[in-house]
């Protein structure tokens, strides 16, 4: 019998936070509330069962997943995990200096920013490629440009910005009469120079 998730669990050690901070393995974390395996978490995140394994090895030996069984899947042995926990804070306390904490979210935003972009592309490719010819698939793009001048005017603009999209979804996650789920997702970040 399974023991109890954890609620959340405070990452107090420098290394099981710069594993955890890798986009991927957050996102990988977040399917395994329920035991899954490699290859399940493969084929929800669009991703190769080895790719998965890999980063499912780093989150073991840092002890933010565990094996909690196996079970035969033809004439395979599939490895079950699951997270230590629903959710992870990262605490106060982390022997890290300030600047190194702050650098290794900027870098893992920036990293999610990638694979998020990736995955735009690939699920486009896939509407394209499963849609019939003259079919319009209901999409949407927006991209603006804000000027904010210091830290305290961008953490402001973040927190409202997420807010905002938040009260939005919201109100339209109640109408579930609808069989067409929409991803949305959401970037902000700086302007890189040329």
């Amino acid at each position: 019998m399974l023991k109890d998730i954890q609620d959340s669990y405070y990452i107090e050690s420098p290394e099981q936070a710069t594993v955890l901070l890798n986009p991927i393995r957050g996102e990988i974390i977040a399917q395994l509330l329920e035991p899954g395996s490699a290859a399940e978490v493969a084929r929800t995140l669009g991703e190769t069962a080895q790719r998965i394994n890999y980063h499912l090895k780093a989150l073991e030996k840092a002890g933010l997943v565990e094996r909690v069984g196996t079970r035969q899947v033809r004439n395979l042995v599939e490895v079950l995990y699951r997270a230590i926990a629903k959710t992870f804070v990262l605490a106060e306390s982390l022997s890290m200096k300030p600047e190194t904490l702050q650098r290794l979210k900027d870098q893992s935003s920036l990293a999610h920013l990638v694979t998020a972009s990736e995955r735009i592309r690939r699920d486009a490719m896939l509407l394209m490629e499963q849609s019939d010819v003259g079919e319009v698939i209901p999409s949407a793009t927006l991209q603006l440009q804000v000027h904010l001048s210091d830290e305290q005017q961008r953490q402001t603009f973040v927190e409202e910005y997420a807010a905002m999209v938040q009260q939005l979804v919201d109100r339209y996650s109640g109408c579930k009469d609808g069989n067409d789920a929409y991803q949305v997702l959401l970037a902000v970040y700086p302007k890189p120079k040329e």
